[in-house]
């Protein structure tokens, strides 16, 4: 009996202590939408909670990756009761075509939601080349 009261003891410790440790970090799939324009295409996602400062948007080739970091909403100090929302960070990658011009592509944060801007690349005008004979 002693060494069963050690067990239950010792594994009500671990669970009290696990209680207080911070969830491990998962990535989520960011929701996007894709858009077409006449400039190219627009990309929107909602990333909630990643601000300017937390956000890596990168192009590596031919790859657009999104990264973005969630900083925990309690603040240190606090003990944490109940939690509805899983805390994570979000990534998401896609491969461009070779008709975005990459020099061009801009993006703007605002209130959690990225909304990436990718250019086509302009089109050769056609011209005429004159042909010379012997």
């Amino acid at each position: 009996m002693p060494d069963e009261q050690q067990n239950l003891s010792r594994e009500a410790e671990e669970s009290e202590e696990s209680m207080h440790e911070s969830p491990p970090r998962s990535l989520v799939t960011a929701p996007i939408d894709i858009y077409q324009t006449d400039e190219g295409l627009v990309l929107v996602a909602d990333l909630p909670g990643v601000t300017t400062d937390t956000l890596e948007l990168q192009v590596q080739d031919n790859k657009l990756t999104i990264f973005g970091r969630v900083a925990p909403v309690a603040p240190s100090d606090a003990t944490l009761l109940h939690q509805e929302y899983e805390q994570g960070d979000f990534l998401r990658s896609f491969i461009l075509s070779d008709e975005v011009d990459y020099d061009r592509i801009t993006a703007k944060l605002n209130n959690g939601v990225l909304e990436v801007c990718l250019p086509r690349m302009p089109q050769a005008e056609p011209r005429r080349i004159q042909v010379d004979g012997d």
